[in-house]
Formats: structure tokens, C-alpha cells, sequence
């Protein structure tokens, strides 16, 4: 396995960092926090204008047929400028889903949507416990008739409030403790009784309680086979979690960055802090964390792009990124000292995101476990 860039993924990371520096200034961050949608439409038409939708779609449906290598490569450098907006709920969470398990109708008429940038997705999973176990699932759809009737309430909906549809993870079968009975459902955003409440969260991203009362889906919407998502939806939790890993990374690496440049500007007892013993060592371990750390999110995206088993490569990642972001962002916060608290530094947007990122998909305590699991244990 080779983790040198290629050529291409040389000029879409330089090409993606040039765009973002300039288009996500962090005034557009903290207006978006800000506002109830918490997109920016003309950013979204520049990302699409760039092909990064459907980096990872194949060409047929207006993609550019990349691996998931690549779209990690881009989300780290997301991840380095805090780009906001539905591009992980879209591309990583519903694309590969449709991907796998859509018609060909389907997929014809919502990757081909997502790749333009006039398809906005996402998925609707998580439930009271706040986990992603698919033999938990509480949400139930009903047959009747011709359609499907489902009940129930989803939690932690990232961009439920701007998303042209949402795919349903409901229970249709009552066979606990497996991923049997598990079926998801393309839901459009005006659908009857369908509606979202929007949750405080300390990343201030946009997430959303939706609640289903009776809503009725056709036949027509059912993404794969009845009763079958569930084997499809542990993948996509995997490559969830190795893509917000990235995102971590990016967090982590620009923490680390500012970090350096204040300790060279910064100075004390007649010299710039970053010339002390025991300030290099702090940057010298945070950097070797990151390094492992990123090595480890690209071994585990190699083999879910290779289409291999990936269980143990994603909780390993998911595992130490979530505690290399966190320390990175503490350490920085302690040498900036107080200004780095304050609300008005930039390190505070990128400590809340990584405290966030790391409860999503799984913490690293529940990640640890399944690495046991995965040992045997």
C-alpha cells in the first residue's frame, strides 16, 4: 500500500485548499453559525461548479468516478477551513447509499442531481440513544396499501432544514437484535406530517429533530429491498466515521498551525515562547499524534475504496483521531492562553467542531470497545 499522493490528488488538494482559504473566511463561518439555515447557496454552486459533489459518483452519472481516498483527501482540507453547508450530509452519508442499494431510476435522478449541485440530501438514523445501531431502530414504517406509513422520531439530522429529501432508516420487520426488518426511505422535504426542530449543539452545526406523524411514501421510494438496508447502512456508518476522521484531522492540523505561528510571534523573558524546551515538545508530540493519526484514517479509506472489510481499520481511526483532535485543540488552547478562550478566536470554532466531531458515529470510548470486539475480546 502506497500513501504517497498521486499526481490528480496533488492538484485536487492544492486546488481545494487555494478555493477554500478564499471562499470560507472565518466572518462567513461565524455568519452561518449564526443564521437558522447555516448554507451559503452561491459557496454550494462554487463547490459544485468544482466537481466536488460527485467527486466519488461515477461518470455516468455526472461524476468524476474518484475513490473514497480522494473525497477524504478533500474533506480534510474542509475540515482545515470549517467549511459549512450539507457536503458531508450529501456526498458521504446519502451518495453512497443511493450508490449501492438505488434503482437505476433512482440513481439516475439523484446522483445525477447531486453532481450538479441541485440535489441537497441527507439521512435520517439516529434515535433517543443518540447511537447508530441498526437492531435499535425504533422508527417503524407500516404498509398499507400502496405506501408505506412511518412514525416515529429521528434525532441529530444534520441540515434537515435546507435537505431537497432525507433517507429514513425505519424498522419494517420486528426481528430485534439483527439487521434484518431495517428499510430506508427517500422522503421529500414537503412531505405530509413531516417536521423538524432544530437542536443546540456544541459544534454549532445544523442539526434537527425530525419527527414523522403518518407520513406516507410510495412504493416508488423505497431505496433497495424492503427489509434489507441494514447490511448497507453499517457500511456507510464506516465510511461515515473514516470521512469525519478527516474532517478531525483538518482540525487538529490547523489547530497546530495557528499554534506554531503565535509561539514564534508570542514573547517572553526577552524571547519568542516557541524557543522553550517545553513548548517544542508539546508541538513535537501533536505533530506525531496527527501524523499517526492520519495515517491511520488513510490505511482504513484504502481499503473501503479497495471495497474490503473495514470494521476494525474504522474504529481504530475513529478511536485515536477523536483523542488526537482533542488534545491538539487543548494544547493550543493552553499555550495561546487566555485570548484562546474567548469567544472571538478562531480556536474556539475549531475546538467545538472537533468536540463534536468526536461523538458523532461513535465516540472513542464506544469505538474502543468495537476494536476489542474486533480483537476477539
Amino acid at each position: 500500500m502506497d500513501y504517497d499522493l498521486t499526481e490528480e490528488q496533488r492538484i485536487l488538494q492544492k486546488s481545494a485548499r487555494d478555493f477554500l482559504k478564499k471562499e470560507c473566511p472565518k466572518a462567513l463561518i461565524r455568519d452561518l453559525a449564526e443564521n437558522d439555515e447555516g448554507h451559503s447557496p452561491e459557496l454550494w454552486k462554487k463547490m459544485a461548479d468544482m466537481g466536488w459533489m460527485g467527486l466519488m459518483l461515477p461518470e455516468v452519472y455526472g461524476g468524476s468516478g474518484w475513490t473514497f481516498q480522494g473525497l477524504v483527501l478533500l474533506l480534510e482540507e474542509m475540515g482545515y477551513n470549517l467549511c459549512p453547508g450539507p457536503f458531508f450530509a450529501t456526498t458521504v452519508l446519502c451518495a453512497p447509499a443511493i450508490l449501492d442499494a438505488g434503482s437505476e431510476s433512482q440513481k439516475q435522478d439523484l446522483l445525477s442531481a447531486v453532481s450538479n449541485g441541485e440535489e441537497i440530501l441527507t439521512l435520517a438514523w439516529a434515535e433517543g440513544t443518540g447511537g447508530f445501531d441498526v437492531a435499535s431502530t425504533e422508527v417503524t414504517a407500516t404498509l398499507e396499501g400502496d405506501e408505506w406509513v412511518i412514525n416515529g422520531a429521528k434525532l441529530f439530522v444534520p441540515d434537515a432544514q435546507i435537505a431537497d429529501h432525507m433517507l429514513c432508516v425505519a424498522g419494517t420487520q420486528s426481528e430485534s437484535g439483527s439487521q434484518a426488518g431495517v428499510t430506508l426511505f427517500l422522503v421529500p422535504k414537503n412531505a405530509s406530517g413531516l417536521s423538524c426542530d432544530p437542536l443546540k449543539t456544541v459544534g454549532w452545526d445544523k442539526q434537527y429533530k425530525v419527527v414523522f406523524d403518518q407520513v406516507r411514501i410510495p412504493l416508488a421510494h423505497v431505496i433497495g429491498a424492503p427489509h434489507g438496508a441494514g447490511a448497507g447502512l453499517v457500511n456507510v456508518m464506516e465510511m461515515a466515521a473514516v470521512g469525519r476522521c478527516a474532517e478531525m484531522i483538518g482540525h487538529a492540523q490547523a489547530a497546530m498551525d495557528m499554534t506554531i505561528t503565535y509561539a514564534k510571534e508570542r514573547v517572553q523573558f526577552d524571547r519568542p515562547i516557541g524557543s522553550f524546551q517545553a513548548v517544542q515538545h508539546r508541538f513535537a508530540d501533536m505533530w506525531l499524534d496527527i501524523h499517526m493519526s492520519r495515517n491511520l484514517v488513510h490505511r482504513a479509506a484504502w481499503k473501503i475504496s479497495q471495497g474490503m472489510p473495514a470494521a476494525g481499520e474504522a474504529a481504530m481511526a475513529k478511536m485515536r483521531v477523536g483523542k488526537t483532535a482533542r488534545k491538539a485543540t487543548q494544547i493550543a488552547h493552553q499555550l495561546f492562553g487566555a485570548i484562546g478562550f474567548t469567544m472571538e478566536h478562531d480556536l474556539h470554532l475549531y475546538h467545538r467542531r472537533v468536540l463534536a466531531g468526536d461523538m458523532a458515529f461513535g465516540n472513542s470510548d464506544y469505538q474502543e470497545e468495537k476494536v476489542a470486539k474486533h480483537l476477539g475480546l
